[in-house]
């Protein structure tokens, strides 16, 4: 009776007014910034966007601050990825300015990828070394006036909830574009919606934990494998003990 319920709230609720609420979205980001560069057309529809998602799913939000964010500082953040909703939870909730590195594939979805051109989230091309150097350069360019990037370093969705080791391709953009290192931990993504399922588990509790930046000399100066390290060691702390 609760799947019978969830597919009708998904399927009559849920799924229309995201589906309008992610066209509105992306038409008020394109015309935004169209009519203004003023970067409130980027960030702020997005943001209401992803909020919108996560009260659809009638989850429980609880943000985690343990170290100090300085809006007015560029940073790469980097997260463990449990599922779709981790882009909800932090674009939401964060309250930064930031970008996406995404895939070159989302280009391609109607509404959403010519919004997060517009907006200037960053598409990367995995298929060569050169294509990922040009990617790094856009990155550069695109990061000013306190913009962030948000980066998955794990490369795709858990599959168990557990988090998987850590890509080098995170750290080496941090240290490319000179920037500190803010890991976040994101706990309830993986329990509101699993990889390859489109049902959502309603009421389910989200937790964003917000950890203390990784100045960007040490980013620059330590090992490549010890940031790694300890950035995942990090990003592990602060998961619930289940996902552990």
């Amino acid at each position: 009776m609760k799947k019978v319920f969830l597919f009708l709230y998904e399927l009559l609720i849920f799924a229309p007014i995201f589906v309008l609420a992610t066209i509105a979205t992306a038409v008020t980001v394109m015309v935004g910034r169209l009519l203004s560069k003023n970067n409130f057309w980027r960030y702020n529809p997005p943001r209401y966007w992803s909020k919108v998602g996560c009260r659809l799913a009638l989850s429980r939000i609880k943000v985690v601050k343990k170290g100090t964010i300085d809006p007015k500082q560029s940073y790469v953040f980097i997260a463990n990825h449990q599922g779709a909703f981790d882009i909800f939870l932090i674009y939401g909730y964060l309250g930064q300015d930031i970008k996406w590195m995404q895939k070159q594939e989302l280009r391609k979805i109607p509404f959403v990828g010519k919004a997060s051109e517009i907006a200037g989230h960053i598409f990367v091309d995995q298929s060569s070394l050169k294509s990922m150097i040009a990617s790094i350069d856009k990155a550069k360019s695109e990061l000013v006036d306190g913009a962030s990037v948000t980066i998955f370093p794990e490369g795709s969705r858990t599959k168990t909830g557990k988090m998987d080791s850590f890509k080098k391709g995170a750290f080496v953009i941090a240290r490319q574009m000179g920037l500190p290192i803010v890991p976040i931990t994101v706990n309830g993504p993986y329990d509101v919606m699993k990889i390859k399922t489109y049902l959502i588990n309603l009421g389910q509790k989200m937790e964003l934990v917000i950890h203390d930046p990784i100045p960007a000399d040490e980013v620059a100066s330590a090992n490549l494998s010890e940031l790694m390290n300890k950035c995942h060691e990090i990003v592990y702390s602060g998961l619930w003990d289940k996902y552990k």
